[in-house]
């Protein structure tokens, strides 16, 4: 009964509260302080025994993996594991001022944001942290477009879909105070046409608008992480510098079904553990992680795994196909003065490209993936503002490959095929025109080196725009040229190749992928982060809801 009239109660704020600005009214509050009382759960896998049994297994404490754990936890026992360690080692990631410092860190196999550089040769990051991605980037929370949903396969019931975002808003989605650099590049982005003013929506509506951020006024930041803390005391467990090697499986008359996995600790020791009864293994390792495990453990193009001597266990000729990345293409601006550091905030939204912005101080090192090249030197002197944009899709695609047949800490090398599809090219034309046209504003003049016309007179670091705005040739050079990654990768178990509509992997009982891996060629909205929470409660309730059947 209580149940019930919970379900109603939150039905009614949904209609009454929230269908004129939804999510808007269940922001975050914020507190004194970080909340760390999610410790309680967590345990290095050094003080874990050798073999164990869950009813849930989630493999992967990032975006996605932490509300999942959490949601499952209130009637079933889960363990949660990540390889990397909790936040507070690296305090950093755990505030707004210390965001590109996680892309100068140098990669010592420990540190939160692991480097990769795809076969294009584009500089990456991945998430090696309790809490994932959300715990290195730069804290933009918006909700998905509504073409995601209608296109993505996943089955979804949209009041469960509301109801998720709003318990994922209650803990990690805050209102930004919105600096002066934010709001000088919405009011460009006003007067070059991407218009309406939007004011302050979580929602993906067309026009400028400013969005939540999951760093507090104190610029604190608050990932995925710390939904754990709502983890059941009795039935959550979280295993930190645990690396997941295989998934155990079982074949039986009935079918194949994912039994456990095998994981080892910071010694090299090596733990397995299984579920139980109508238990199951989640992967929630990521669209680089998911993949690769699959492969490692025998899941995946049968002569592609022959041919690196793994045994097959089920033949998917998908798995690690349809990999994607969202193209990030820019100009920085050196302005005459000072800008102040600014996460992004803001963000003017067309049907065919996203616009966003951040600013920073000087850095002397170099971030990594902030610039496209791995080896070419790059650091700034002087304050500067980062305008940047993205288009939907992308339609480009690429795949992903063992480097390593039994060693998953080897990454694997992955190549996306940026512009390879020409409405890709042709979008980010667009997308980079508009650069221009807030280049041209009254709102952006002041930050001018030279009185000129148009899109001249500013100090940029990197390569300028073309000044002819009509040449489309040297407007897709320049995308080629200065093509960096969103770092918003996705693909590798599609939904409908892979994965199911419920994200089960096909042909295999027990075994689900819930991260951005199963997400085809759209991206949701203007960053992924939100949804990838809100899917993660998602299907923890759904799970839950078919258990009770």
């Amino acid at each position: 009964m209580e149940k019930s009239t919970t379900a109603a109660i939150l039905l009614l704020l949904y209609f009454f509260g929230f269908c004129s600005q939804p999510g808007v009214s269940s922001f975050a509050n914020p507190s004194d302080d970080l909340d760390f009382s999610y410790l309680k759960f967590v345990r290095n896998a050094t003080d874990l025994p050798l073999q164990e049994e869950y009813d849930y297994i989630v493999v992967g404490g990032g975006t996605a993996g932490c509300p999942l754990a959490t949601t499952l936890s209130a009637n079933y026992s889960v363990l949660l594991l990540e390889r990397g360690n909790i936040p507070s080692a690296y305090p950093n990631v755990l505030r707004a001022n210390g965001t590109l410092a996680n892309f100068m860190q140098e990669d010592d196999g420990k540190t939160p944001a692991q480097r990769f550089t795809s076969e294009d040769g584009v500089a990456n990051l991945r998430g090696r942290i309790l809490g994932g991605s959300s715990m290195i980037n730069i804290g933009f929370y918006s909700r998905a477009n509504g073409e995601f949903y209608q296109t993505s396969g996943i089955k979804l019931d949209m009041n469960l879909v509301n109801n998720s975002y709003e318990w994922v808003e209650n803990t990690v989605a805050f209102r930004p105070n919105v600096t002066h650099w934010q709001s000088v590049v919405k009011d460009a982005m006003l007067e070059a046409g991407v218009r309406p003013d939007n004011g302050l929506t979580l929602d993906h509506i067309l026009g400028s608008k400013v969005s939540a951020t999951l760093f507090d006024d104190r610029g604190k930041r608050h990932g995925a992480v710390e939904h754990l803390n709502k983890g059941h005391p009795k039935n959550l467990r979280v295993a930190i510098l645990a690396t997941v090697e295989r998934i155990i499986f079982s074949s039986k008359a009935s079918g194949l079904s994912a039994k456990g996995i095998i994981y080892s600790d910071s010694n090299g020791r090596s733990h397995r553990a299984l579920i139980r009864g109508k238990g199951e293994v989640i992967l929630s390792a990521g669209a680089i992680g998911s993949p690769q495990l699959l492969l490692l453990s025998g899941v995946g193009p049968k002569s592609y795994l022959s041919s690196r001597k793994i045994p097959v266990v089920h033949p998917q000729p998908y798995v690690g196909q349809f990999m994607r990345d969202n193209p990030r293409n820019y100009i920085t601006i050196l302005p005459p003065f000072q800008v102040e550091a600014s996460t992004v905030q803001v963000v003017g939204i067309t049907s065919d490209y996203y616009i966003e912005t951040f600013s920073g101080l000087p850095f002397s090192r170099q971030a990594f993936s902030l610039f496209p090249s791995p080896t070419i030197p790059m650091t700034i002197n002087s304050s500067f503002g980062h305008i940047m944009v993205k288009f939907p899709g992308p339609l480009s695609y690429g795949s992903l490959e063992l480097q390593s047949s039994y060693d998953v800490k080897v990454a694997p090398n992955v190549k996306f095929n940026y512009f390879a599809q020409e409405a890709d090219l042709s979008h980010c034309v667009s997308a980079v025109r508009k650069i221009g046209d807030l280049l041209k504003t009254n709102s952006l003049k002041p930050y001018k080196a030279q009185d000129l016309p148009g899109v001249e007179g500013f100090n940029l670091f990197g390569p300028p725009l073309p000044v002819n705005q009509s040449d489309d040739a040297s407007f897709e050079t320049f995308c080629r040229d200065t093509v960096a990654t969103f770092w918003h990768y996705h693909g590798g178990c599609l939904v409908g190749k892979v994965v199911d509509e419920d994200l089960r992997v096909m042909g295999i009982k027990a075994l689900r992928v819930v991260d951005g891996s199963v997400f085809n060629v759209i991206s949701p909205g203007t960053n992924p982060q939100a949804t990838l929470m809100m899917l993660g409660r998602y299907f923890g309730v759904q799970m839950l809801e078919e258990r009770s059947e």
